[in-house]
């Protein structure tokens, strides 16, 4: 439940809790017995005593990956025993994984849903659809709502589900409209000039229309979510709202605060960015209609992908360039956000204190503080941490039948990491 307490949702880094799975793959493994798939090749593989595993060859990976059929009473806690890491992506021979790829199996999908995005945010507002379609055509990959089509079409399998639900299809549009809503915003608050390379919509609109244009993305997600007349996923998607402001006072009321530790960074993203991406994933699997434990996975593994990108995505602020970035690098330590990176290397050298509490006054103090980052073990020890929340975004996969659905979750995780690597 989004109410439970934050000690119950375990951010640390050694604990942690895995919903019972209750899944019944194997009832379903003659539909996987030889299958085509978008790139890739599935084929049942039978070795010693009766235990069978399934057999993707990707062609676009140029490797070949194992799924265990056993039954799920061999599973503790929804984790397959003895399954193999999926950091060691630098021993394999591979192709980078890109989004397109990532995304070929639920293509018509999104297709579908760039095609409905304009009609559902309303002809009727020119100006704020203007502003939307900023953002809309700024070079996004449709993630969030990848991974509601990808988690919908997972988790039917289980149940039998030959083919999406309209709930389904307009759970994926109102995702994207809120995390859109969200990232205008963000600009405002952040004052941020560029988002993707491009102007953002209040550089180009101004202030006031630009938080008029979240406003009403936001109001009018809800108005559609509320016609879904699902209780468990309206409260749902309505914390992932709150949660945005709430994230965005913790930052806020933490800025240049050399105190911060990572339990409340770590907090601070899951307000601000796996909340949404958990909300999402739980969401497919409730309209699937899968049970609790399935369902419960599904929104740890959307939690702990969504913590691993917010870590990835702030380490590269301080690895990339501001062309690659499509914003000045080093933007979030110059105004006082302190992420991850900056946590742990404020653990080795105490200058780094001095510098950002005097709010990089002098010239030169933000780069020898981004030095500092980068020479102290800053970015080793949050790359250590956004392999760990992959991990555990891995094992909460392990309810899901093999398909090319579930790989593409799989696969979703290591692209994630490949940014770092």
């Amino acid at each position: 439940m989004m109410s439970m307490t934050w000690h119950n949702l375990e951010f640390g880094r050694t604990g942690f809790d895995f919903a019972a799975c209750e899944c019944s793959s194997n009832a379903q493994f003659h539909r996987f017995s030889v299958r085509n798939s978008g790139k890739g090749l599935y084929r049942s593989v039978t070795r010693g005593r009766g235990a069978r595993k399934l057999v993707c060859c990707r062609r676009d990976i140029g490797r070949c990956c194992a799924f265990s059929t056993k039954a799920p009473e061999t599973l503790l806690n929804g984790i397959a025993p003895g399954f193999p890491p999926v950091l060691d992506l630098k021993e394999e021979s591979r192709s980078p994984i890109s989004p397109t790829n990532l995304f070929q199996v639920v293509a018509d999908d999104l297709l579908t849903l760039n095609k409905n995005l304009q009609s559902i945010v309303g002809a009727e507002n020119p100006v704020l659809m203007s502003a939307a379609e900023q953002i809309f055509g700024a070079g996004g990959k449709r993630m969030r709502p990848a991974l509601v089509f990808l988690v919908s079409r997972a988790t039917a399998e289980l149940v039998g589900l030959k083919e999406l639900t309209k709930e389904h299809r307009r759970l994926a549009e109102i995702i994207e409209m809120i995390h859109t809503a969200s990232l205008i915003h963000d600009d405002v608050l952040d004052e941020s000039d560029m988002r993707r390379g491009k102007e953002t919509v209040h550089q180009i609109y101004g202030t006031r229309v630009a938080v008029l244009a979240g406003d009403f993305m936001f109001a009018q997600s809800s108005w559609y979510l509320a016609n879904l007349e699902n209780l468990e996923v309206i409260k749902l998607i309505s914390q992932v709202i709150k949660d945005f402001a709430s994230g965005e006072i913790k930052q806020a009321s933490s800025l240049f605060d050399c105190d911060v530790e990572l339990e409340e960074y770590l907090i601070k993203s899951y307000y601000k960015t796996a909340s949404l991406i958990a909300a999402s994933t739980k969401g497919a699997a409730i309209f699937s209609g899968v049970d609790g434990g399935v369902s419960e996975q599904m929104y740890q593994y959307g939690k702990n992908l969504g913590l691993s990108f917010q870590v990835v995505d702030d380490i590269l602020d301080f690895t990339q360039s501001a062309e690659q970035l499509g914003k000045p690098a080093g933007s979030d330590l110059a105004k006082g956000n302190l992420t991850a990176p900056v946590i742990f290397a404020l653990e080795k050298e105490p200058k780094l204190r001095d510098l950002i509490e005097t709010e990089f006054c002098e010239t030169g103090s933000l780069d020898e503080a981004i030095e500092i980052v980068k020479s102290f073990g800053g970015i080793e020890k949050a790359r250590d941490l956004a392999k760990e929340k992959a991990d555990l975004a891995i094992q909460n996969l392990q309810c899901l039948p093999p398909s090319a659905f579930r790989l593409a979750l799989e696969e979703m995780v290591k692209y994630n990491l490949e940014r770092i690597d």
